[in-house]
């Protein structure tokens, strides 16, 4: 009893957690109820890509995906739109020119040497190292404190950088980004370790949201081919304020009358799954808030799925304690019987729903996508409210005694029969199998 009473102020304990994330994480939503920016972009053939092939064009959603994921935009919706052209749909991203710059910047990174004056002006020649032998950036802090974007680079830049170094100690060497002179710092020493720093910016050096936003496009790395941008508009919520709230009303019904039907159906079962499943949708709301899920109506779809399935458990294990309850079992072992018998069905069908959700995850975009994680995510909690919450609530409830109130459960006290129990018997009739 000592264990269930901890387990009891766990789930307490995770319960006020969630709500206190609900109340202070902003919740994000998709571009169906809050609107966004629309871009539709065309692939431009170059010397190095001269045919725009569907192998092409996977590549190019591919890597504005990655891009779009790694500017922290949840929810994008990038389609293919005829043969050379994507529809590429953000969320929360009304002005045109910032979604233009997430997804049309080609993060070029060159390193240059000194070529000579012109007109008095310093002209650079490049030496063949780039942001292709880039590994990684990060945003960091120099010796004066200043913000600074720290560079690593792959075996081959690493090579690359040694040799440049080596031949430029007591020269400068030029930093350049998207065609703008970043740094160009006078090399002391060869650079053996693969790293490199840009300072710059204003005259205290960078901003950190200027180190930042440099640091997100190296990251993203290049487009595979250019894409022009051809189209380009915000839109506004399809669904709005007002459907939000519809959905909620609904899903309030919707739980409202499930509860109602566990209660009036399996008396105090009923009402303890109830609770189970208040829990179950705190934890499960602010588990999506913490990761975070970008809700979509789709994905609110996924989630009162998953609250479903949830109640289908707890239907399981009841309708099985009430079949030991009927064949004179106690209450504690009835309980216990109930939920370890409808533990396998429960995993089965909730593994098999998993996978489906994986597999959807795995090759759907958009909305697809954000119905599959809120449905996975919430099928796995379900698991935890149905098989630990509500258990823990049932022995707590009614402890290791006798059933005395049938009706508790919603039975009649006709229903139960009496429990087969063996005495002493002779050896001589328990070796023909016969007992007292």
């Amino acid at each position: 009893m000592k264990n269930k009473i901890i387990l009891f102020w766990i789930i307490v304990a995770l319960t006020i957690s969630g709500i206190a994330v609900i109340y202070k994480k902003p919740t994000s939503l998709g571009l169906d109820l809050v609107g966004g920016s629309r871009l539709v972009l065309e692939a431009e053939p170059s010397s190095e890509v001269p045919k725009i092939t569907p192998d092409v064009m996977d590549s190019l959603q591919y890597a504005i995906e990655n891009r779009i994921n790694a500017f922290g935009v949840g929810e994008t919706n990038v389609q293919k739109v005829g043969e050379k052209r994507l529809m590429v749909e953000i969320p929360n991203v009304t002005d045109t020119k910032k979604a233009k710059a997430i997804v049309g910047e080609t993060a070029q990174l060159e390193f240059k040497e000194p070529d000579g004056y012109k007109n008095g002006a310093q002209q650079w020649k490049s030496t063949g190292l780039t942001g292709k032998e880039l590994k990684k950036a990060s945003v960091t802090t120099s010796n004066t404190g200043e913000w600074v974007v720290s560079l690593e680079f792959d075996t081959n830049g690493t090579k690359k950088f040694a040799e440049l170094t080596r031949r430029l100690v007591g020269q400068q060497m030029a930093i350049f980004f998207n065609g703008k002179l970043e740094s160009a710092p006078v090399i002391n020493e060869e650079i053996l370790g693969g790293h490199a720093q840009i300072s710059g910016g204003k005259d205290n050096g960078f901003e950190y949201s200027e180190a930042k936003e440099m640091v997100d496009f190296l990251n993203a790395g290049a487009l595979p081919v250019s894409a022009k941008i051809i189209e380009e508009n915000s839109v506004g919520p399809s669904l709005g304020a007002e459907s939000i709230q519809k959905s909620k009303f609904a899903g309030v019904i919707g739980i409202g009358l499930v509860m109602l039907f566990m209660i009036i159906y399996y008396r105090v079962p009923g009402i303890i799954a109830s609770i189970a499943l208040c829990i179950y949708s705190v934890i499960s709301f602010a588990v999506f808030k913490i990761i975070p899920v970008t809700l979509t109506l789709a994905g609110i779809a996924g989630f009162i799925l998953s609250i479903g399935m949830a109640v289908d458990a707890n239907i399981l294990i009841f309708e099985r304690t009430k079949e030991e309850l009927k064949t004179g079992r106690s209450l504690f072992t009835a309980v216990n019987s109930g939920f370890d018998r409808a533990f396998t069905s429960i995993f089965d069908s909730n593994m098999s729903t998993i996978i489906t959700c994986v597999i959807l995850y795995l090759l759907g975009t958009g909305t697809v996508k954000g119905f599959a994680l809120t449905l996975a995510i919430g099928v796995l909690i379900s698991m935890f409210s149905a098989i630990t919450v509500t258990k823990n609530l049932m022995h707590l409830t009614f402890g290791t005694g006798e059933l005395k109130h049938p009706a508790l459960f919603g039975l009649k006290a006709s229903d139960i029969n009496k429990s087969y129990t063996a005495v002493e018997t002779k050896k001589e009739k328990a070796k023909f199998g016969v007992l007292n």
